[in-house]
């Protein structure tokens, strides 16, 4: 029985034991831009735009076409004959023929005018086109700016969590030394009370938060299309290009809103794929009116015929035309796609002016917010120094008499509380950077791809 025991030991110590698996920032990101799916569909799209771009060249070329065709007839005429039967011409009943007709041609049709709407054409497709690449590449912006929030919100949910576990900690330990000094008169029944009152809300505190940092780390694993019931292993620690953020004074580096609208316009790819919208729904007004404009198509022609396809050749012929349209009245069709063309293109001047409106707002809020955050950032700072003073003042006063429980208990909360705000102020900086450079249209996902 020992040595079944010790071989089955042996096998399971020599099983190997699987790390987590590390999901960092990086990687994380790299993850979203491959498995988006609306990033995916989104690129699928732009082979049907360049698809109506070479469509649009195409109507600027003659069309080119070839056909053949074959016959057979069979024509019976009664009484239209006679036949000699023994020497004797009678007259037949009917009269049979039959007939074979082969033709092969070739065509050609080019359209010389068709009221410029080729040109239109040409161009709104164009205009189609870098507008959904630009489009593309937004949205790749908005995956990376999402997933940073959604990354930060597991680690400050991580971080508040080790805060709450080192307070419940402080108030274990509290309440044994509580518990000891009450043994030898030193401290009151209340007293142990209180201090068990405190862990028990120490230890509330930890349920709360072990909750908030599952719930984000739900919500990140299923942007990224993960398995939720995966446990991965993030990293608390910053780095150094984050604890540079926190070290530097964004605020003093963009102190000029006018400057930072005017970069906005520049580099903010959904601005520019608005301007392009704008200009293909002109494109599709100059369309609508070359309905009201003649058209001027030349065609070409040239065919063989033959009664016996090894005649087919012996008949040939070659024509060339000119085919004008002049549109007089069409009940009024065109009009109406004008005016539907012209409604259209008014809705996106519109939209283009709404989203120069919301670009500054937006950066305007994140202007205020980037203001306060590093204001309460400093603030933060000094308030944990000064909270974990008063902590070990009130711990002293108290293990010499000469101090309350509920001071230490006060302080112990100050305290926590404190450094709960400057987790939650270091990463609120963070994310408000990142935000402006999302905003301002600068933020770069190409060292992701």
């Amino acid at each position: 029985m020992r040595n079944i025991l010790f071989f089955l030991l042996s096998i399971s110590l020599s099983i190997p034991v699987f790390c987590q698996e590390e999901l960092t920032l990086s990687k994380a990101i790299g993850i979203a831009l491959h498995k988006n799916s609306s990033l995916q569909k989104s690129a699928n799209g732009i082979d049907s735009y360049e698809s109506n771009v070479l469509a649009a060249y195409g109507k600027f070329l003659p069309t080119l076409g070839a056909g053949g065709s074959w016959d057979w007839t069979r024509q019976e005429i009664k009484g239209a004959g006679t036949v000699i039967v023994g020497g004797i011409p009678v007259q037949s009943l009917t009269n049979t023929n039959q007939t074979r007709n082969y033709q092969w041609n070739v065509n050609s049709s080019w359209t010389l005018f068709d009221g410029l709407s080729n040109i239109a054409t040409l161009s709104q497709s164009k205009n189609d086109l870098k507008s959904a690449e630009l489009t593309l590449e937004r949205l790749k912006q908005d995956i990376v700016f999402q997933t940073t929030s959604l990354y930060y919100d597991v680690i400050n949910n991580q971080k508040l969590l080790k805060v709450k576990e080192d307070d419940l900690k402080w108030n274990e330990k509290n309440l044994e030394t509580i518990r000891e000094r009450n043994k030898l008169g030193a401290a009151t029944l209340a007293d142990v009370y209180q201090q068990e009152v405190a862990k028990g809300n120490a230890e509330l505190q930890i349920i709360q938060t072990q909750n908030a940092l599952e719930t984000a780390k739900n919500n990140l694993l299923y942007y990224l299309g993960l398995d939720v019931l995966t446990d991965y292993k993030f990293s608390d620690e910053l780095t150094e290009e984050e604890q540079n953020i926190l070290n530097s004074d964004l605020y003093k580096d963009y102190d000029n809103l006018s400057v930072l609208v005017n970069e906005a316009m520049n580099n903010r790819l959904d601005y520019k794929s608005a301007q392009l919208s704008l200009e293909s729904s002109l494109n599709a007004v100059t369309i609508a009116r070359s309905g009201h404009l003649p058209s001027l198509t030349a065609n070409g022609y040239y065919t063989w015929r033959g009664d016996k396809l090894s005649q087919i050749d012996n008949s040939k012929s070659l024509s060339f035309g000119l085919t004008l349209s002049i549109p007089i009245f069409r009940g009024w069709a065109i009009d109406n796609g004008v005016q539907y063309a012209e409604v259209n293109a008014k809705n996106k001047e519109i939209d283009l002016n709404d989203l120069q409106r919301d670009i500054k707002r937006q950066l305007n809020t994140t202007f205020l917010n980037l203001q306060a955050a590093q204001k309460g950032l400093k603030v933060s700072e000094s308030n944990v120094a000064s909270a974990e003073e008063n902590l070990k003042i009130e711990q002293e006063k108290y293990s010499l008499g000469s101090g309350k429980l509920l001071d230490v208990l006060i302080a112990n909360s100050n305290y926590t509380t404190a450094l709960t705000d400057l987790i939650n102020a270091q990463f609120n900086y963070i994310v408000l950077s990142e935000q402006l450079k999302y905003y301002l249209g600068i933020l770069d996902y190409s060292k992701f791809e």
